[in-house]
């Protein structure tokens, strides 16, 4: 379930497109193409065709010549001069699909950013990518001028993705772990929301707080168990046997409870860098016997629908999804208007909210 939602109840509502296989219209050439002839990088190609500042004539009149020779037709870029709306926009998951359906953090963010271009009458297109060569197709839809924008999602840097040489606005969700100062994205304060937990922890007289670590190829993992390790330092404890690591899945989380048990039987506490690795740390001190709070503290992060229904009812940061999804899109939208425009990093605050697990 996706916060209530059932995977067809997402389709039927966000009224998503889902693309594929990803091959370009037969015989029309592509922003690629272009760029292929005039011996240029189809971000430098894509600046040309936006009438984007910093081009030097020669490359300029390079890039045009190759548009007449091959009698390419932008059918993304020429909207704002002519005065109309972009007509779709991408939504790229780095995920597979049964993930993307089973995580309720992706229904949220689906919603939200499908609702906010609902306003603008802009189509949704969802796609979700798991392997180097899905992401080289994708790559190439996208700079085929399919789409007006994309938006990132949950992508684990995988270096497949030249977010530059995609010649198209995007923005991200999350900070990216490598290239972020030149990239658009919005984030949650991960950081910060981790170290509220675990200093709340040590507060209330936990000596020996644990933590499951979400995946170390992605910003979100890094930024949690940062703060973590913060909050830690900070009470003079740090202790490497008390991290394990997750994929933010419940099973992971319930592995990374048993094998730090193993490592540190002593352990009081446990903050979990996602909702549903502290569900799955919750079923495994059920079975072990160990109760909650009393003998273990358990604190999760996302603040998903979940968190209410477990027993006890969760602990949790809560991240404003909703407007992360509302933001991304605003940002996308002026970057689309704006071709010019500096990227923007937008970090967003986090709430600790307390239940009956911590």
């Amino acid at each position: 379930m996706l916060g209530g939602w059932t995977p067809l109840d997402v389709l039927r509502e966000v009224a998503v497109t889902v693309t594929g296989p990803w091959a370009d219209p037969a015989g029309l050439p592509t922003l690629a193409d272009v760029a292929r002839l005039a011996g240029v990088s189809s971000a430098t190609a894509s600046r040309v065709l936006t009438g984007s500042a910093g081009v030097r004539p020669q490359t300029r009149g390079k890039v045009e010549q190759a548009v007449a020779r091959l009698g390419y037709v932008r059918n993304r870029a020429a909207w704002s001069a002519a005065g109309r709306r972009p007509g779709s926009v991408a939504l790229v998951m780095g995920e597979a699909t049964l993930k993307v359906f089973a995580d309720p953090f992706f229904g949220h963010l689906l919603r939200s950013v499908s609702e906010a271009l609902a306003v603008a009458d802009i189509q949704l297109v969802m796609i979700t990518v798991h392997s180097a060569r899905e992401c080289r197709t994708v790559s190439r839809y996208l700079r085929s001028g399919h789409v007006d924008g994309a938006l990132f999602v949950s992508m684990h840097g995988r270096p497949d993705f030249d977010f530059p040489a995609l010649g198209l606005p995007l923005v991200l969700c999350g900070r990216p772990v490598t290239g972020g100062n030149a990239l658009s994205y919005v984030d949650a304060d991960n950081v910060g929301g981790a170290r509220t937990a675990v200093s709340y922890l040590l507060d209330r007289g936990r000596r020996a707080v644990a933590t499951i670590a979400g995946p170390p190829d992605m910003a979100v993992g890094i930024d949690r168990l940062l703060g973590y390790r913060r909050s830690i330092a900070a009470a003079g404890s740090p202790d490497p046997g008390m991290i394990a690591y997750g994929d933010f899945s419940v099973t992971s989380g319930q592995h990374a409870l048993l094998r730090l048990l193993d490592h540190r039987p002593g352990i009081d506490a446990v903050f979990a860098a996602s909702d549903l690795m502290a569900v799955g740390a919750l079923h495994a001190l059920r079975r072990l016997g160990r109760r909650v709070p009393d003998d273990v503290a358990v604190i999760g992060f996302d603040d998903a629908p979940s968190a209410k229904r477990t027993d006890p009812r969760l602990s949790t940061v809560r991240q404003p999804v909703s407007t992360m999804g509302v933001r991304m899109v605003r940002e996308l939208m002026a970057q689309i208007t704006d071709p010019d425009r500096h990227p923007a990093q937008v970090i967003l605050d986090t709430e600790l909210v307390l239940r009956s697990s911590a």
